[in-house]
């Protein structure tokens, strides 16, 4: 469901920080707990690589989530995001101080929810991206929508948007070929 591609793009031009949500977005939103209570989670290598092309085209990228996980801190120090806000159940309070610390205004970050503590944020920043398989009433409320799901390359998605509406994915996707 897009609706409007074209303000979604252009929205997209101008984005500075990409904020990503983890469970349900950076994973499939599945918990998995040993017999000891330690939680596992799966990430996506496509999402992975997509965050590392979109860091390499001068995007920064953050994290915002109400969980902690000793796996978050591993997988964000694999993939060079130095903005990872652990425990915050308040992700708007969160939002201003990550953008305070960088100097940016609203216009200049995206989001990618998939659940209701994600509205906060995605109504605030300049773009407001929900998985496609996000909670009905987030992908209403989103000004575009992947058509991956969560933990399975929405991630991707949302990087390579930014990075084709700011014409710089095709540079990123060249450095591939021989």
């Amino acid at each position: 469901m897009q609706k409007n591609l074209t303000l979604a793009q252009e929205k997209a031009r101008h984005i500075k920080l990409l904020i990503l949500d983890v469970d349900g977005v950076m994973t499939d939103g599945r918990l998995y707990f040993s017999e000891q209570g330690e939680i596992f989670k799966a990430f996506n290598i496509l999402d992975g690589l997509g965050i590392k092309l979109l860091r390499s085209s001068g995007v920064e990228v953050a994290i915002i989530t109400g969980r902690k996980s000793g796996a978050l801190d591993k997988r964000a120090s694999d993939l060079g995001i130095k903005y990872l806000w652990q425990g915050r159940e308040d992700k708007r309070v969160a939002l201003d101080e990550l953008l305070a610390e960088l100097s940016l205004g609203y216009s200049e970050a995206a989001h990618v929810g998939d659940d209701l503590p994600d509205l906060p944020v995605m109504q605030t920043v300049g773009l407001g991206i929900a998985v496609a398989n996000a909670y009905s009433f987030v992908t209403r409320h989103a000004d575009w929508c992947t058509t991956s799901k969560g933990g399975e390359g929405a991630v991707r998605e949302a990087c390579d948007f930014i990075m084709s509406a700011q014409g710089t994915l095709e540079n990123q996707l060249n450095r591939y070929l021989t």
